[in-house]
């Protein structure tokens, strides 16, 4: 089982506002509020919600409608636009 790559890039974690299921992790300006600006990094990393977590996510939610390969194209191209759009 291939787990995620994160670059550590932090363009999910300031692009919150694109769903309606982080709203309660962002202020309005779509910047998660556990995001350390510095490092890119979550500072509750370890008890990140269950949706920041992509693998455990994947195992929750996702892997009685895709492979986790098909699963990790996905969040591996939305991670790309919203980098490339920042």
């Amino acid at each position: 089982m291939d787990k995620f790559q994160c670059s550590k890039c932090g363009a999910c974690c300031r692009n919150l506002d694109k769903s309606i299921h982080f709203a309660e992790y962002h202020s309005g300006d779509g910047v998660c509020m556990y995001l350390d600006d510095s490092t890119n990094l979550c500072t509750i990393y370890e008890q990140r919600p269950l949706l920041c977590n992509i693998d455990e996510a994947y195992d929750t939610y996702f892997k009685t409608y895709m492979t986790r390969e098909e699963y990790n194209t996905q969040n591996h191209n939305v991670c790309e636009s919203l980098r490339n759009h920042q």
